[in-house]
């Protein structure tokens, strides 16, 4: 097996040691020529994998976050959701909002053409710039709109002490 044929993995045909003298004479008039037969690899078979079914995740609520003087507010639209239905949670300065929204409407067999609407469970973190005092906050739903207002921290200012000299 020659260079060519470790090289590309590709079988020639040997000649015969007759048709090597003649080619020898023929070397010197013409460049010499190879039969090559070239094996076809087969394409590998892809192999089904089956990948595990991840947990539905939940949507993320669309909110806004403001502040004014004294409290950071946060809006959601949270229409077809009870007040009940909500779960909310203060620590330090991460608030979450949790739910779940069902689509009692829903028309089995109807033929939709656009489906936009989220019905699910959703949940929605968020980090606020600074710390605030959540057994002070209060939640209100009016027309499918949540506010969560949530006081912030009153920081003490600096105080300049003085130090007494002990005798």
């Amino acid at each position: 097996m020659g260079f060519f044929d470790k090289l590309t993995g590709v079988n020639t045909e040997e000649e015969s040691p007759k048709e090597e003298k003649k080619e020898d004479k023929k070397k010197s008039k013409k460049p010499e020529k190879k039969k090559v037969k070239i094996k076809k690899e087969e394409p590998e078979k892809e192999v089904a994998k089956e990948e595990p079914e991840e947990p539905e995740s939940d949507g993320q609520l669309a909110i806004d976050v403001y502040e004014d003087d004294d409290n950071f507010v946060i809006q959601s639209t949270i229409a077809g959701v009870k007040a009940e239905d909500l779960d909310i949670s203060i620590e330090n300065d991460l608030v979450t909002i949790r739910g779940s929204r069902e689509n009692r409407y829903r028309e089995e067999g109807g033929k939709y053409y656009y489906q936009e609407c989220y019905w699910g469970s959703f949940s929605r973190q968020v980090i606020l710039p600074e710390e605030v005092d959540g057994t002070k906050a209060e939640a209100s739903m009016k027309d499918g709109v949540l506010t969560l207002k949530i006081p912030k921290v009153k920081k003490t200012k600096k105080r300049k002490i003085s130090v007494k000299e002990e005798e």
